[in-house]
């Protein structure tokens, strides 16, 4: 298909051969290894860097598709469904700061302000030149890149990020073009709707993808889900956890007990209060921030309406539709993010601990007891707290299955066969009531241990091609092994 322009300077994407979806890259800050801590952030080392494999996929897509139209060139359209860069887990500064940095800031990383933002992205394109020299080679052959924003990349929304990623791009006004960033979705070929897949989880929800930026006093700032404020405020200082597998980061007291005392006892000993303060600041961040009414200009809110769904593909009417399809935020529940965040058993183990304290100082006062005598009520206590803890589990798992009544919908909205999600890091391709699923995985430097050395990652995509004898375009999911694609065993 060729690249044609639409009267208000967007190219016509509507129609697409092939189309080629990834997910979750996490592209984010370099952590500069110290030898006394090897394992902190050890997941974000440069050997986990995979950009010159992203370089060779392009170049065996492109070696790929020549091979079956000889004499032709087929565009391509590459489909970067989220989360392909990963804002909070950036936590640099700059040295002279044009503007004002908190203590917060300095040691987590920099509130989602534009300019700070810029910044941040300034800090992926230094870390990973050679990624985006491969995306810009693969566009100057007259490809197409469409980012689509993720949890984890919202600030890209942000118009002088956009504007930074295509001057470090330079690409010729003749191909500018043919890169694209969308709101939250994109119809491709009027046949699948792909999405990042944020909108169904609570805990990860863009509260309004249709105005996602607030107004704080005299500043305004992008509203950040629950769970990404948790990878910022608590991950970021509790570096032997990893934030792109659940089982990184979500353990039984026992797990979590057992990797404090192999790894962590002598390089963190006061991990706790790392937690506690982080957990505390994402629990008040959180909460606050959906108070915050949305960034909007009334006279201007159809026509924002009418963007998304140019450059998505889509209706106005569409737009509308799939913003109702979304989950309420987690932090409607203040009570389940406490829990998430083990605040809960935080408050109730430090009130039993007052109580018992202010039980005992009386009885002190009639009765010269020893001061041990006060362990005799907290052991006593400890039964129910380990019952109250046990009684609780998270429910961040449950979100990672497709839901069939969203699916059918989102399928009916956008008057297609086939959806496409990233977001849970899990490879899927089925048939749920009338909608074929997939889902692309993660290229991220996920493990399943500290020591990285168990890796969940692959280097997956959903490939979409034309079908047999002019059919409808068939969908499959393709994993890059050593420099060849090749289908998955999912």
């Amino acid at each position: 298909m060729e690249n044609t322009k639409e009267n208000d300077g967007l190219l016509d994407f509507s129609a697409s051969d092939y189309t080629v979806i990834i997910s979750d890259l996490h592209l984010t800050q370099e952590h500069i290894t110290d030898p006394n801590n090897p394992l902190w952030k050890k997941y974000l080392t440069r050997e986990f860097f995979f950009d010159n494999t992203f370089r060779d996929f392009l170049e065996h897509i492109e070696t790929k598709i020549s091979a079956k139209h000889p004499g032709k060139k087929p565009v391509v359209e590459l489909i970067l469904n989220g989360d392909i860069f990963d804002f909070d887990s950036v936590t640099a500064a700059p040295e002279e700061p044009p503007y004002k940095i908190s203590w917060l800031e300095s040691r987590r990383g920099l509130y989602p302000e534009e300019m700070k933002s810029v910044f941040k992205l300034d800090i992926i394109l230094r870390d990973h030149k050679e990624w985006f020299d491969a995306l810009r080679r693969f566009i100057l052959k007259g490809h197409r890149a469409i980012f689509i924003t993720g949890n984890h990349d919202l600030e890209i929304l942000f118009p002088l990020v956009q504007e930074r990623l295509r001057e470090s791009l330079a690409l010729p006004p003749e191909f500018s073009s043919n890169l694209r960033f969308c709101d939250w979705f994109y119809i491709s070929n009027k046949d699948t709707l792909i999405e990042h897949g944020n909108q169904y989880d609570p805990f990860c929800v863009c509260q309004n993808p249709i105005h996602p930026m607030i107004r704080k006093y005299n500043r305004i700032e992008m509203r950040i889900p629950f769970g990404n404020l948790a990878t910022r405020y608590m991950i970021n200082g509790m570096g032997f956890f990893n934030p792109y597998v659940d089982t990184g980061f979500i353990m039984t007291i026992k797990d979590y007990l057992t990797l404090f005392f192999k790894y962590m006892a002598r390089k963190q000993p006061f991990l706790v209060v790392s937690w506690f303060w982080g957990a505390s600041a994402v629990l008040f961040q959180s909460l606050s921030d959906r108070l915050y009414p949305a960034v909007k200009d009334p006279l201007l809110v159809e026509d924002r309406i009418e963007r998304i769904a140019k450059k998505s593909n889509a209706q106005s009417r569409m737009v509308r539709e799939m913003r109702e399809l979304a989950v309420a935020p987690a932090t409607s529940n203040p009570l389940m993010i406490a829990q998430e965040l083990w605040l809960d058993r935080a408050f109730l183990f430090l009130v039993s601990l007052l109580i018992i304290f202010q039980i005992f100082s009386a009885v002190k006062l009639v009765y010269d007891i020893s001061f041990f005598w006060m362990f005799i009520p907290i052991l006593l206590f400890s039964p129910f707290f380990i019952f109250y803890s046990k009684s609780i589990y998270s429910y961040v798992a449950q979100f990672k299955e497709p839901r069939e009544r969203i699916l059918n919908q989102s399928s009916q909205i956008t008057k297609v066969k086939r959806v496409v999600y990233g977001h849970t890091h899990v490879l899927r391709h089925e048939i749920i009531g009338i909608v074929e699923h997939l889902n692309s995985g993660t290229w991220s430097s996920a493990f399943l241990d500290i020591e990285c050395t168990k890796s969940y990652s692959q280097k997956t995509c959903v490939w979409i091609e034309p079908g047999e004898e002019g059919g409808p375009r068939e969908a499959s999911l393709m994993e890059f092994i050593n420099g060849e694609l090749k289908k998955s065993n999912v």
